[in-house]
C-alpha cells in the first residue's frame, strides 16, 4: 500500500517544478538542419580556369530586400566595365509589369565572393527599366552618384553606422525568452556587453566581420547594441559613393551569413514595440570645407539648411515613415520625429557634434534621423543636395530624380 502522505509530498514538489522542452537554439530552422559537411564535398571540387562565378546582387522592389542570381563568366572581369550586364524577370520582383518585365542589371562595384572564395565574385548591381532605360523605383543610385561627381572637388566622406536586430525563425529576437517573454536585463549592460545574458549571437558578428573584409569593404567594426539581440557595423570612412556601394553590399552579406545559422536579421525601426530601444542608421559626413579651418562655421550653416529642409528628409529618411516616426519618440536616445535639433556631445539631438569638432573647429557631423531601414544612397545623397546643392544638369541621368521624386526635390 502506497503511503499516501509521501505520495502527496511528491506531487507539491512536482507542482513547483517548471517543465522545459529541451529545444537546440535555431535547430528547427531548415537552413540550419541541412549538413554543411554534405556542400563541403562540393565546394572541394576543382573548377575549369575558365569557369567564374558571379553573384548579381541588387535591391528589389520593396527598397530593403535585396535578390541576387548566378552567371558563369568565362574570366574574372578586370573593373565594372568589363563585367557584362544583365536582365532578369523584374515582374517577380516588383520592380517591373508581367507584361513589359525585362529589366536591366547594371554592374557597379565587384567584390570578392567570401563563401566561395577567390576567384569567384560579388556583382552589386543598378536596376533600370528595360523599356526606357530609365532607373527602376527604388534605385537612388543614380541619385546619389550624380551628387558624388558634382561635388567630387568637395570631396565628401560618409561614415555609416548600420543598426540591426537578429531573430529566431519564429520572428522572436533572438535570446528573448521563448513564448512572449521579454530579457529579464537592463538594457546598459547589453551595449557593448559581454556574455550570455546580455548579448546573443556573436558567432554571427564574427562571422559577418571576417566575410565584409575578405571581400573588400571598408568595413570598420562592430558592436552589441542597446537591445538584446540587437547589432552594429560600421562602414567607412569612405569617399563618395562607395560607403552606400558597400553598406548595401554587407547587407547582403548580412542576410547569407546569417541564413547558414538559421537567423532572420530585422532591419525595423522599432521592431519590440515602444517600451524597446529602436534600430537606426546613422550618417557622418564632411566636405573639404567641414574638415578645413574654419569648417565649424560651415558645419553651422549645413545645420541650418538641414532643418530648413527637416521634414523633407525625414520623408525619406526610412523604408516606412511611420516605423521610423515610432522609433523617433524623444525617448532611448532620440530626438521626436517632427522636431529638428543639434547639439556637442548630445545623443538626443537630431545632428551630433563630437567635442573634438567643437574644439578644433572643424570635422563632421552626425544625422542621427535615418531608420535602419533607409536607403544610403538616398540619404547621402539628400545630405549632399542640402548642404552642397543640387547635381548639375545636362548629363544622361543628372536630372533625372530618384523614383520618390514625389517627395524629394525635382531637378
Amino acid at each position: 500500500m502506497y503511503n499516501f502522505r509521501y505520495c502527496t509530498s511528491i506531487l507539491q514538489n512536482l507542482s513547483r517544478l517548471s517543465i522545459f522542452t529541451k529545444r537546440t537554439m535555431l535547430k528547427h530552422s531548415i537552413n540550419h538542419i541541412m549538413n554543411k559537411k554534405v556542400i563541403d564535398r562540393y565546394n572541394r571540387l576543382c573548377l575549369p580556369d575558365d569557369k567564374i562565378m558571379a553573384t548579381y546582387c541588387w535591391i528589389d522592389g520593396s527598397g530593403i530586400n535585396m535578390r541576387c542570381k548566378d552567371r558563369i563568366l568565362r574570366k574574372a572581369p578586370t573593373d565594372v566595365k568589363s563585367c557584362p550586364k544583365w536582365a532578369f524577370d523584374g515582374s517577380s520582383t516588383g520592380q517591373a509589369e508581367t507584361g513589359d518585365s525585362d529589366t536591366v542589371l547594371s554592374p557597379v562595384a565587384l567584390y570578392k565572393d567570401p563563401f566561395r572564395m577567390e576567384p569567384h565574385i560579388l556583382v552589386l548591381c543598378e536596376v533600370f527599366q528595360g523599356s526606357d532605360g530609365k532607373p527602376a523605383k527604388t534605385n537612388f543610385r543614380t541619385f546619389c552618384n550624380d551628387l558624388c561627381e558634382t561635388h567630387k572637388d568637395e570631396d565628401p566622406w560618409f561614415g555609416l553606422e548600420q543598426e540591426y536586430t537578429m531573430m529566431d525563425v519564429d520572428g522572436w529576437n533572438l535570446g528573448w525568452p521563448k513564448g512572449g517573454g521579454f530579457p529579464a536585463v537592463k538594457y546598459e549592460f547589453s551595449y557593448c556587453g559581454i556574455g550570455a545574458k546580455y548579448v546573443a549571437g556573436r558567432d554571427i558578428v564574427e562571422a559577418h566581420a571576417r566575410a565584409c573584409l575578405y571581400a573588400g569593404l571598408d568595413f570598420e567594426g562592430t558592436n552589441a547594441e542597446v537591445m538584446h539581440g540587437g547589432w552594429e557595423w560600421q562602414i567607412g570612412t569612405s569617399v563618395g559613393i562607395k560607403a552606400p556601394d558597400d553598406l548595401w553590399m554587407s547587407r547582403f552579406i548580412m542576410n547569407r551569413v546569417a541564413e547558414d545559422y538559421g537567423v532572420m536579421i530585422t532591419y525595423h525601426p522599432k521592431p519590440a514595440g515602444h517600451l524597446h530601444p529602436g534600430m537606426g542608421m546613422h550618417h557622418n559626413f564632411s566636405c573639404k570645407k567641414t574638415r578645413s579651418d574654419g569648417g565649424f562655421d560651415f558645419i553651422k550653416e549645413c545645420i541650418k539648411k538641414l532643418e530648413k529642409n527637416h521634414m523633407k528628409h525625414m520623408k525619406n529618411y526610412g523604408n516606412d515613415e511611420n516605423a521610423n516616426r515610432m522609433r523617433l519618440s524623444g525617448k532611448f536616445e532620440t530626438a521626436p520625429f517632427e522636431e529638428f535639433s543639434w547639439g556637442v556631445a548630445s545623443r538626443k539631438a537630431s545632428i551630433r557634434l563630437q567635442r573634438n569638432v567643437e574644439k578644433n573647429g572643424k570635422g563632421f557631423f552626425e544625422d542621427r534621423r535615418p531608420a535602419a531601414d533607409c536607403d544610403p544612397y538616398l540619404v547621402c545623397g539628400l545630405l549632399m543636395e542640402t548642404c552642397l546643392g543640387p547635381a548639375k544638369k545636362g548629363g544622361d541621368s543628372a536630372c533625372a530624380p530618384p523614383p520618390k521624386c514625389d517627395k524629394i526635390k525635382k531637378c
